[in-house]
């Protein structure tokens, strides 16, 4: 595949995570994007914003987060770096026993928004070096790039595997297809390293919200700012 890229900000981002069989997709998202907003880049505790964002919305730590959780969690709760409470693989059988470490470090916070689902919506934030979180409802092709790129289905594709969440990090044209680079929590081997090129098409008919995180809150408390 030949692409004309417009924009690519992978080189903001640290490595490809993995969120293995646990529904936090939407969170290693907004960490992620959260993080690629301060300099250098470490990866931020999924965990922490999972408790947080699930204790808001009410919702289960089994049931995936909700966008509006995980923008209010960032805001007000915010997060530590990684190993103030690392992720884990599973759920503790005695889900009372989930909660944070006493001493989890410095918190960091961030200001979101929820943005219209529009490809063009995504292309704009890309031209101003602004990643975006991609709400999407997944088909075969999703699970199988084929050569990095995902496009739309044959007629009558089933919607399976429910919602997920991706981060929408470039943007390119292939003759005159738009195409949506996008970073995956699946570990690197999904895609070309994690990453896939995803068709306007597919995005148009797949795609049910945006996130936008574009503003720390407490630069001077980063270790990496002070």
């Amino acid at each position: 595949m030949t692409i004309d890229i417009g924009s690519d900000l992978r080189t903001s981002f640290g490595p490809i995570r993995d969120q293995g069989a646990r529904p936090t997709c939407l969170v290693f998202a907004a960490s992620d994007v959260h993080a690629a907003l301060r300099t250098p880049w470490a990866a931020l505790s999924c965990e922490f914003l999972f408790y947080h964002a699930q204790r808001r919305a009410n919702r289960s730590p089994h049931d995936g987060a909700t966008l509006a959780g995980v923008i209010a969690s960032l805001h007000d709760d915010g997060q530590p770096l990684e190993e103030g409470w690392p992720y884990l693989a599973q759920m503790p059988t005695d889900t009372a026993s989930w909660k944070p470490p006493q001493n989890v470090g410095a918190i960091l916070r961030c200001r979101g928004t929820r943005g219209a689902a529009a490809v063009s919506d995504i292309v704009a934030g890309l031209e101003h070096k602004s990643a975006s979180i991609l709400l999407l409802t997944l088909t075969a092709a999703f699970y199988r790039p084929n050569n990095g790129r995902i496009d739309l289905d044959p007629p009558g594709a089933t919607v399976i595997g429910g919602r997920h969440a991706v981060i929408a990090v470039g943007h390119g044209l292939v003759a005159s297809t738009r195409y949506i680079l996008v970073r995956n929590s699946w570990g690197a081997r999904w895609g070309e390293g994690g990453h896939a090129w995803i068709s306007e098409p597919y995005l148009a008919a797949r795609l049910f919200a945006l996130g936008h995180f574009t503003e720390v809150l407490d630069v001077p408390g980063h270790p990496a700012a002070a």
